[in-house]
């Protein structure tokens, strides 16, 4: 494939994430005018909510690091050709690490503990990803039934240390979380009187060294290639199982570094309930087509439609059209590819069929 027809194809993957999203918008419109109410006002107090005044663009940033945090975790898989539903899992295994790490009161300076901390709630996402990813190679133990049990484990486990074991862990069962993070493991706050941390540094960054790996080392190569094809990746002497573990660990540490963040930037402690935004992260990773950079906008989109949400009450909307939007988006993207694959699905019928008559 020459350069010409790569930048056609990114063109077009692009054009494809926009129109869905026009779809998706275009869609709730509808909806809210079925039910009386001004899409114009709602878009208007959405757009006001999430970008108008320094206080909507922090909200609007801080609930993006999380969700491009996630997303990076779904296109990483993705690449390797897996499909890990379990982002929520690993993100709430990872704050909830982090969560005691950071309750601890280890006597550590800020440049030490912060670090710290962060490295131990990717760790504990990274574990929660490599088993998934383990399981796949060793017994072909398919990744969404791994991974969806693996997310009410997560769940369930965490709620059981959370209420019972304050004997031995740093929890607050009155409260159903941690205890609250210390000082010196907090993440500075970027923009004073805001909730805006440096949690969406962190995740710009992530961004960025992903699409570096991905494109730019041996590693990316050997991801993709499974991605595309396990047998002809084994063919050319690429070790299918280790990169497939490897790369499902490595999305749970992204995912977990996001379950970090929540828990030493934006909460304090990390809350023994499941967030949501492990599931909405995989939405930001079709939208932004498995793509690092596509991913950082497809996450500021999700946050901003997260971010204005409430606002658009104002317009006499109810906040949970947001949810249909994001629905929406996803319907969107899934007929695209439909559409998309179409003309291969009938070369392979043709083929096929062309087949079966000349055997006849």
């Amino acid at each position: 494939m020459n350069r010409l027809q790569i930048k056609s194809s990114t063109l077009l993957s692009i054009g494809g994430s926009v129109a869905a999203v026009a779809v998706a918008l275009l869609l709730g419109a509808l909806v809210m005018s079925a039910s009386g109410a001004s899409p114009v006002e709602a878009y208007q107090a959405l757009w006001d909510g999430a970008f108008v005044g320094r206080r909507s663009i922090a909200e609007t940033l801080v609930y993006s690091a999380p969700l491009i945090l996630g997303g990076l975790a779904f296109a990483l898989s993705s690449r390797a050709g897996l499909f890990n539903i379990g982002i929520e899992g690993q993100l709430i295994t990872g704050g909830f690490v982090a969560g005691l790490v950071g309750a601890w009161d280890l006597g550590l300076p800020g440049s030490v503990y912060v670090p710290l901390a962060l490295a131990s709630g990717a760790l504990g996402g990274m574990v929660w990803g490599f088993i998934p990813g383990f399981l796949k190679a060793k017994t072909g133990a398919h990744e969404v039934i791994t991974t969806i049990m693996l997310n009410y484990l997560a769940m369930r486990g965490i709620t059981y240390l959370v209420l019972r074991r304050d004997d031995v862990l740093p929890v607050d069962p009155s409260f159903i979380a941690t205890q609250k993070v210390v000082d010196a493991a907090k993440l500075p706050i970027l923009l004073d009187r805001t909730r805006l941390h440096l949690g969406i540094i962190i995740a710009i960054v992530a961004a960025l060294v992903l699409w570096y790996v991905l494109f730019h080392t041996r590693f990316g190569y050997n991801v993709r290639a499974v991605g595309l094809s396990k047998g002809a990746s084994a063919y050319g002497g690429i070790k299918w199982g280790a990169t497939v573990t490897i790369a499902m660990a490595l999305a749970g540490g992204l995912a977990g570094l996001a379950g970090a963040g929540e828990s030493l930037g934006l909460h304090g402690r990390h809350w023994a309930t499941a967030p949501g935004y492990g599931f909405t992260a995989i939405a930001v990773g079709l939208v932004g087509r498995n793509h690092p950079l596509g991913v950082i906008f497809s996450g500021i989109l999700f946050g901003a439609l997260n971010a204005g949400g409430p606002s658009m009450q104002s317009a006499d909307v109810s906040k949970e059209i947001v949810q249909l939007i994001q629905g929406f988006i996803i319907l969107a993207i899934a007929a695209l590819e439909v559409v998309n694959r179409l003309p291969a699905i009938r070369s392979r019928l043709a083929r096929r069929s062309a087949a079966q008559k000349a055997g006849a």
